[in-house]
């Protein structure tokens, strides 16, 4: 048997940022692995800056993130203009505003199973103090998108990821797991290179259930 935290995302507002650069911010249909690390740093009070930390949190755990169906996700799209954006945005220099456009998912809600990997320095029974007692304010993606209830359900035993996340209502919904198996498997760049800001690598994810269901 395998030990599992259980998360709960749920807020009337998400933002998973997909590739982007300034000027227009897609949002994901489901929390990348950055956010997610993101999210557990925050929790942790781990600075942008102490990638050493950050990169144990990174090395210790693994994530499958359950998309619960319940209502209809809908996207928007928020206008905005910002003054001293980064110099290399558009191949410009220097300037003074631009505008961007930020998109945001309503009425979305997700069930994480969090897990060890062998070797683990920072551990669930770490994780789980930190996320009942927050150093930093967890939002969903953005500073603007506040949590709906609290970020932790329950911990848990079972046999993998998906048994463990069916144990948590609301039943079904579409899995996307970090652990292999036999299913449709999609490639996704949102692994954050630590030591490289703003660069992520590749990774699999394994989606079980919902054939026809893209990220």
């Amino acid at each position: 048997m395998n030990e599992y935290l259980i998360l709960k995302l749920q807020g009337p507002m998400q933002a998973w940022g997909e590739h982007s650069f300034e000027g227009i911010r897609p949002s994901g249909n489901i929390p990348t692995r950055s956010a997610l690390l993101g999210l557990l740093g925050a929790c942790l009070g781990i600075g942008r800056n102490e990638m050493n930390k950050l990169q144990a949190l990174a090395d210790s755990v693994g994530f499958a993130v359950r998309r619960d169906e319940r209502f209809p996700m809908v996207k928007i799209t928020d206008y905005h203009t910002v003054q001293d954006a980064r110099v290399e945005y558009a191949g410009l220099k220097s300037h003074e505003t631009i505008q961007t456009w930020r998109e945001y998912l309503l009425d979305a809600q997700y069930t994480v199973a969090v897990w060890n990997h062998d070797g683990a320095l920072v551990t669930l029974d770490n994780l789980e103090a930190a996320i009942k007692c927050p150093v930093f304010t967890p939002y969903l993606g953005r500073r603007s998108c506040p949590l709906a209830r609290p970020l932790i359900e329950k911990r848990l035993q079972a046999e993998n990821d998906q048994e463990a996340l069916e144990c948590v209502e609301p039943q079904g919904g579409v899995i996307f797991s970090e652990e292999p198996g036999d299913v449709r498997m999609i490639r996704v760049r949102d692994v954050p290179l630590i030591h490289q800001p703003r660069q992520f690598a590749s990774r699999n994810l394994y989606v079980y259930g919902g054939d026809n269901v893209s990220e």
